[in-house]
């Protein structure tokens, strides 16, 4: 199955969204001090709600990582064909 460019990009584009997405939610994650993350506003006890969202993000890197990839596999994929073309 060939990708066009447009869907390729598209993906590419998702992967670097979501890498961008889910590094600044973990960054903002690891700042709570409302208590949300960690029970005493330090590090030493986080909460459920930290690990259910810090697993939501691993997940995501690794599903926006896998998305980018498949761009990136349809992009060399149509300048391969490209240059048999010629």
């Amino acid at each position: 199955m060939m990708l066009s460019r447009r869907v390729s990009w598209f993906l590419i584009a998702f992967g670097v969204w979501s890498w961008i997405v889910w590094t600044t939610f973990v960054k903002n994650l690891w700042k709570d001090a409302g208590g949300l993350a960690f029970t005493h506003g330090d590090h030493s006890q986080p909460t459920a709600y930290f690990w259910v969202h810090l697993t939501l993000a691993v997940v995501s890197f690794l599903l926006g990582t896998a998305i980018g990839l498949l761009g990136l596999r349809g992009l060399r994929g149509l300048r391969a064909q490209r240059g048999v073309a010629s």
